[in-house]
């Protein structure tokens, strides 16, 4: 059973609203060195169309932070500055328009410099990410706990809380990554029990696609069924729209988003008479990835589940030797060879998004 959402406190993401129960929002982070512009804004885009809502860049020096106005100005999405111990790079950040910056207040240096960049978030409304992992805790927490412990995580996170809120800021959201799941899951329990600032779920340094998918969701899908969480981001080892790929379809199976179109696709067996099964169910995907509409298409490898997966699909194939049956909202339309199964199903989806 899916818990309630927790109710943190709303902050405003460059016009994304994070907590308070809004929809969980994607985020994901340019692999592009961001004072490539072309580059950076070509990937922003790219993750734009696959469904990511909110983009971070790293910034590690003058150039980067001088390219971000003309990066926000053509990249589409909310855009997030990661920083750290430079604050002189997060007031020119500040400056160039960004709306959000992701620093810990307790690495940018003396009082008088962190009081500069808070002041200087707050007057043009910026909210500010406090970034907690395991990999790079204080040395004093680390002699405390002797681990990345899930306590010693909190015990950070409230301890850059607390810098802020002293300065009477109080646009805050926080992330406890580790790249332990069970650790990260119980260092985001522990601090969703204390506060009501809103929680960016993540396992970091989580891996490569397939065993990085697996062990982020492995936390994630806990963490949202307990109700905690406002906005995500699944860290893999690959191209970053493979990241928000894996986030709609966490949050669309748990039934948080609705993420487009699902493919639900069989994983074959020696009654299977297509021969390129594996390729036909991922071009299919990748081909319907950027469209928006909420259909369900089936593409199956025999007679056996088949017919009822194509009777509860909107859209969907059912192959037999080299060819395949085309059905629509549970009925069989047409026949047709295996070389067309791929543009017959498309060209329905595009007939049924138009009804």
């Amino acid at each position: 059973m899916m818990k309630a959402r927790k109710q943190t406190r709303s902050i405003n993401l460059g016009g994304i609203q994070v907590g308070a129960g809004a929809p969980i929002s994607i985020q994901s982070m340019c692999t592009t060195r961001t004072a490539d512009i072309e580059a950076t804004v070509g990937q922003v885009r790219r993750l734009a169309a696959a469904g990511c809502e909110i983009i971070r860049v790293s910034v590690l020096d003058k150039d980067d932070a001088e390219a971000l106005s003309e990066i926000k100005k053509l990249g589409c999405l909310p855009l997030v500055a990661d920083i750290h111990f430079d604050y002189r790079l997060a007031l020119t950040s500040i400056a160039q328009g960004i709306d959000c910056l992701r620093i810990n207040p307790g690495n940018i240096g003396d009082k008088d410099r962190i009081k500069a960049v808070v002041e200087a978030a707050a007057e043009k409304g910026i909210p500010i990410r406090i970034g907690v992992n395991g990999g790079s805790l204080e040395d004093s927490i680390v002699e405390k706990y002797g681990t990345a412990s899930p306590e010693g995580m909190l015990e950070s996170a409230m301890r850059h809380v607390r810098i802020l809120e002293d300065l009477d800021f109080h646009d805050i959201k926080v992330s406890l990554k580790a790249s332990d799941p069970l650790t990260t899951i119980e260092a985001n329990r522990l601090f969703s029990n204390q506060s009501d600032i809103p929680l960016h779920l993540g396992v970091t340094e989580a891996g490569p696609l397939v065993s990085g998918a697996v062990r982020s969701s492995a936390a994630l899908a806990i963490l949202l069924s307990e109700g905690i969480g406002d906005t995500l981001r699944i860290s893999l080892s690959a191209d970053p729209v493979e990241e928000v790929r894996a986030a709609r379809t966490l949050l669309s199976s748990l039934g948080l988003r609705k993420a487009g179109v699902r493919v639900v696709s069989c994983p074959t067996c020696g009654r299977c008479q297509v021969s390129n099964m594996f390729e036909i169910a991922e071009r299919v995907e990748a081909r319907l990835a950027g469209i928006s509409a909420d259909l369900t298409v089936a593409v199956m490898g025999c007679a056996v589940n088949g017919p009822g997966e194509a009777r509860d699909a909107d859209i969907a194939a059912v192959c037999g030797k080299n060819s395949g049956l085309i059905y629509v909202l549970g009925k069989k339309v047409k026949t047709v060879p295996q070389d067309e199964i791929e543009d017959a199903l498309l060209e329905k989806v595009q007939e049924l998004i138009k009804t």
